[in-house]
Order: structure tokens, then sequence, then C-alpha cells
């Protein structure tokens, strides 16, 4: 909780609370139904919660934004997201079950109102969004190709509307087909944490 408070000042008492209870929710839950590795459970805030959110470094997304989480899991980046940015309105995608299940009853504990919980494939959501998120979900290229038809033409953000993806590890190839459209950010330009020191987040506009 304290890399939360150093890296995003001004959360309300309430965002407080809802971050802090992530952990004591996720440790109780991974232990029915594992959707975070047991060795990443005990540092859930730095490799899960703090990771997820530096798209709100990115792009601090305007009240009224639709965005989806393609592959939510248990639901990152979409529920620290949601935490963080309370006037938007956050769809958390995935085609497992159980994942949706853990993701939709800590949603519900913590009291998370902006969030609705889909079990499918992206290839047969219907919805338009300002901007898909993912963690390492899938291939950019097969990313792109799923959420292309979601991504909707009238622009609310800083940045044209598209798809910002957290990724790890080298990157050149699956890059390739975008290198003139494509950002990639560092994520020690916003984190000093060495565990950052491999992590990426592309951004690519797909309007």
């Amino acid at each position: 909780m304290e890399n939360i408070l150093k890296y995003f000042k001004g959360l309300s008492e309430e965002q407080i609370s809802q971050f802090k209870q992530l952990e004591a929710l996720y440790t109780d839950w991974n232990s029915k139904i594992n959707v975070i590795s047991r060795k990443d459970i005990d540092k859930l805030y730095l490799h899960h919660v703090l990771h997820s959110m530096v798209i709100g470094k990115i792009l601090p997304f305007q009240d009224g934004s639709k965005i989806i989480d393609i592959g939510t899991g248990g639901g990152f980046p979409g529920i620290p997201l949601a935490i963080l940015f309370p006037n938007c309105e956050f769809t958390l995608l995935d085609s497992v079950g159980k994942k949706i299940k853990v993701a939709s009853e800590v949603a519900n504990a913590i009291g998370l109102k902006n969030v609705t919980f889909v079990n499918d494939r992206m290839e047969n959501e219907k919805g338009l969004y300002d901007f898909a998120v993912s963690r390492a979900a899938m291939n950019l290229t097969d990313l792109v190709k799923v959420c292309k038809k979601n991504i909707s033409k009238t622009d609310r953000n800083a940045l044209p509307n598209g798809l910002i993806c957290l990724k790890g590890g080298e990157m050149t190839e699956e890059l390739k087909p975008y290198k003139k459209l494509a950002s990639v950010y560092e994520l020690t330009e916003f984190y000093s944490e060495e565990y950052f020191k491999t992590k990426k987040a592309v951004y690519l506009p797909l309007r």
C-alpha cells in the first residue's frame, strides 16, 4: 500500500479503503480459486495492483470514459483502474468463468459501482469503448484483431482512442507491424522499483 500512496497522491478515503481491502480478499479467494500464482500473492500490490495502475499514469482517463479490460483474469488491470477512476465505466471480460467470479466477488466486496463483468471471448463483444486495456493477455496482433471493432470513433481523452497493454520482455518482433503507430513506455519512467525494469506498456491508436 505504501507504494500506491507514494505514486498516487490525492486518493480519497474511499479509494484508499478499497485498495487496502484487496490484499485480504485476493488472499482468501486465491486459496479457493487460483487466479494469482502462489509466489506472487505476497507481492500483490507491487506485481499486480501498482503494475495495473501505471495505465493511469500514461493516460488519466476523462470522466465518462468507457474502458474494456480484455482477459482480465482475477481483475487486472481493470479493478485497480476502476478504483482509480470512479467516474469511468469499466467492462472486465474473460472467457474463464471462475476468474470472472473472483473478480466480481472482489469488486462487490469493496463496493465498486463502475464495473460490469462479461464471461465471454472478446470476439463476441459488441460494445463500443474509448480504450481497450490488457495485461499480457495475448500477442499484440491478436489483441488488435479482436478489439479494433469495439473502439469508438469519438475521442474524449488526451490520446486518440485505442489499446493500452502491459507487456514484459523483448517486443521487437511483436511491434514490427506497428512501429510507426505504437508508443512504447518503459515502466521505469514512472516507478523506481526493480520489478519494473523489464516491464513495458504499449499504446496503439485504433480509431
